[in-house]
């Protein structure tokens, strides 16, 4: 028999949409899980590059134990604003709450002019890279193929950016060892490529490699690097000191070029293809990157990669500011314009990393089970007494005592779940969550190599 209650929806099912979906579910509030991919993993899958192995499947661990609470439904391969519209949603089907942990997909674009006429033609942005890195070696790969070559100008500053430098350096050096009879794995070259290198007696000269370069618009004091408070001058100076450190040593390890203060303000074309970026320099004054007049330069490159972050991918029907959502209230993400639809994790902090995507998920959805449903723990303790034993009489028990929650009716449950119910079938889930996993989860490559990282 179906009992009034609140029903969430959270379109995502990554760190941050598992999270929230979990501590909805924890108190026990109706929840579905709308993710956009057959995997609910998010960045986790396709964004942390694949030598972090361990971490993916660990965090992948933990989204799995969360989506398969019991008052938790999970739908793949739905869209919002593709296969659900929007305006729909809110206007048909009836939701206590919608909740967007969409994430942040989208890379920020690049402010050359006309640069994006030629991606993939010399040109990638870091989301589609690290999709096809973190994929490529599957069998049967059928995504879009990125050539890295020597001497790759990258366009970024930050942890994102570096990963990008490495991935770029480790396929240029395996390459090059692989042509001396040397099969160097991604793993072992992960834990340092001059290391490598040192071992086997070369240099990256004796390779023929001239390096990647990266450039970033700050100072190496300035890259983002470490989660330092830096609220005092004692603070900044040590935050700084660390920040130059954990660069530098990255440099050894992956021997590829660093400049500091430059940014793109124009591209070189060969043909049909990118060759290149014009760089102006800078000076930070004031924490602001200034550019420096008359210091424009042309760096020619085979290839650029951009690695300046992402942002949300915006839904018609839902209101945006500065390439990300339109949040009308801080404390609880609330979207401009909607009294039940709020953001969560990276779709709003802008923040990648996983820790602070997993924190705002929890706090935000406690709080809106506070504050929002008026939904306290205590509510639930007594809801879940009063569904024990007869169940002659508990409708109409629950809707007396929990009058001011605004629970939906059992039809108006029953009617959800018939439509969430006609998506699994769309595109072919039957319910199984662990059975759709162990189907769809790709061949790993450690797997493949036998080897323990």
């Amino acid at each position: 028999m179906t009992k009034p209650t609140l029903y969430v929806a959270v379109f995502g099912g990554a760190v941050s949409g598992s999270e929230t979906a979990y501590q909805f579910a924890g108190r026990g509030i109706k929840t579905v899980v709308f993710d956009q991919q057959t995997l609910p993993y998010g960045k986790i899958e396709d964004g942390l590059p694949k030598w972090h192995s361990k971490l993916r499947d660990k965090e992948e661990g933990r989204i799995n134990e969360k989506l398969m609470h019991p008052n938790i439904t999970y739908v793949p391969n739905i869209q919002l604003g593709t296969d659900i519209d929007f305006n729909d949603l809110m206007d048909n089907w009836g939701f206590s709450a919608v909740l967007l942990a969409t994430g942040a997909w989208k890379d920020r674009p690049l402010p050359v002019e006309g640069i994006d006429a030629y991606i993939n033609k010399g040109f990638y942005y870091q989301n589609t890279f690290f999709i096809w890195y973190n994929h490529f070696h599957e069998p049967g790969f059928s995504g879009l193929h990125h050539d890295i070559v020597d001497g790759a100008v990258i366009v970024g500053g930050g942890l994102a950016s570096l990963d990008v430098v490495k991935a770029v350096m480790i396929e240029l050096v395996q390459k090059k060892l692989k042509e001396k009879g040397h099969d160097a794995d991604m793993f072992t070259l992960d834990r340092s490529i001059a290391k490598v290198l040192d071992d086997l007696g070369y240099t990256l000269e004796d390779l023929g490699i001239k390096r990647c370069k990266l450039f970033y618009r700050r100072r190496a004091v300035d890259m983002p690097l470490s989660p330092m408070a830096t609220d005092t001058p004692e603070q900044l100076e040590k935050a700084q000191n660390v920040r130059v450190k954990l660069l530098n040593n990255f440099i050894t390890k992956y021997l590829f070029e660093f400049h500091e203060c430059h940014v793109p303000v124009g591209k070189i074309v060969k043909g049909d293809q990118i060759n290149g970026l014009v760089f102006q320099k800078t000076e930070v004054i004031d924490g602001k990157a200034v550019p420096v007049k008359g210091s424009d330069y042309e760096v020619e490159a085979p290839l650029v990669i951009s690695s300046i972050g992402s942002v949300p991918e915006l839904i018609d029907g839902i209101p945006s500011e500065w390439q990300t959502f339109k949040i009308a209230n801080n404390e609880t993400c609330q979207i401009e314009g909607f009294d039940n639809v709020f953001a969560v994790g990276n779709a709003v902090t802008g923040q990648g990393n996983i820790k602070e995507s997993m924190k705002h998920g929890n706090e935000l959805s406690n709080r809106l089970m506070d504050d929002f449903f008026n939904w306290k723990e205590e509510d639930y303790q007594e809801y879940l007494r009063l569904t024990e034993g007869n169940l002659e009489g508990q409708v109409e028990a629950i809707s007396d005592q929990f009058s001011d929650k605004d629970l939906l009716s059992p039809d108006k449950i029953d009617a959800l779940d018939e439509k969430i119910k006609e998506m699994q079938e769309k595109v072919g889930y039957d319910g199984d969550y662990q059975a759709w996993i162990a189907k769809h989860l790709p061949v790993r490559l450690e797997d493949m190599l036998g080897v323990v990282h």
